[in-house]
């Protein structure tokens, strides 16, 4: 079943990561931290156990909208409609990615997957535990509403998130110049997951680069970026990083003295603060210019 590539590939996580992590250690390099690997994988196993119950919410919703909404009538094995339903996915990944990213609401769940301050395969497997919770899935729900049978749909976001694995290393330096043109690599993930300031909020693709050329929001690989949270979490506990930013958002709310604060502090982007003691990214940025 497509819902369970995911599964199979777990004997190919791990001895992955033990195997980056043994040629880490005896090349002396700084990117493993046992502590912080344990926790990435902690992260991952309970995203496979919630996933496991909340993915049901895709899978009915998907079926729903299909069984009773969709606009058009596509065979299965039509390979036009596998070919369209790759774009279409990994475009949709694209901008709920950005979102992700811009909005707090959805940020709570995403930060997960970029709390660690180490960039390699184990933080690949740190993944959210609320991400079903918040209806993110149900920004691809115009793929069956349009005919596309929800089998092909959870194929390409599972295939998706298996090509993502790989990227997640600063052993591969660069691929060859055509790859790096089309396809998401080492390096512009790299970029993703970096906390410097030019790096921040870009190159949110999946699988294809390009989106991120079409719309603006690529920046390439100048020098090695710091990763983690712009204000890191001191902690190796699963729980606290997988629930930390939704409890800072609860503590915001309860704090808040109007509906356009309530608003502020859900849907505006991370950073924002109707005082200014807190900055977003453009926030960020703007300043920086001014110096």
């Amino acid at each position: 079943m497509t819902s369970q590539l995911i599964l199979y590939a777990i004997p190919f996580f791990l001895s992955t990561v033990l195997l980056e992590s043994w040629l880490a250690y005896k090349e002396h390099r700084d990117f493993i931290e046992d502590k912080d690997s344990l926790t990435s994988i902690g992260l991952g196993l309970g995203n496979l156990v919630v996933g496991t119950l909340t993915k049901s919410l895709a899978f009915i919703t998907y079926f729903y909208v299909y069984d009773h909404w969709r606009l058009a009538d596509f065979q299965y094995d039509w390979w036009p409609v596998w070919v369209f339903a790759f774009l279409a996915e990994d475009l949709t990944y694209y901008w709920v990615h950005r979102i992700s990213h811009e909005v707090r609401f959805y940020w709570a769940s995403h930060m997960v997957h970029h709390s660690s301050p180490k960039y390699n395969l184990a933080a690949a497997l740190r993944q959210t535990w609320t991400g079903n919770l918040t209806g993110g899935f149900l920004f691809w729900a115009w793929l069956p509403l349009l005919g596309v049978h929800p089998f092909i749909v959870f194929f390409f976001q599972q295939t998706s998130l298996l090509y993502q694995y790989w990227i997640h290393t600063e052993f591969i330096k660069k691929m060859p110049n055509w790859f790096e043109l089309f396809f998401n690599t080492p390096s512009h993930h790299r970029v993703h997951h970096g906390t410097d300031l030019a790096y921040l909020d870009t190159n949110y693709a999946g699988v294809l680069i390009i989106w991120d050329r079409i719309f603006g929001s690529f920046i390439s690989e100048k020098e090695r970026p710091h990763y983690g949270l712009t204000k890191q979490i001191e902690s190796y506990n699963p729980a606290k990083i997988a629930f930390y930013e939704w409890v800072q958002i609860g503590k915001d709310l309860l704090h808040a003295k109007s509906l356009k604060q309530v608003a502020g502090y859900l849907f505006g982007p991370p950073g924002w603060s109707e005082d200014g003691s807190r900055l977003t990214v453009e926030q960020m940025r703007a300043q920086a210019k001014k110096k």
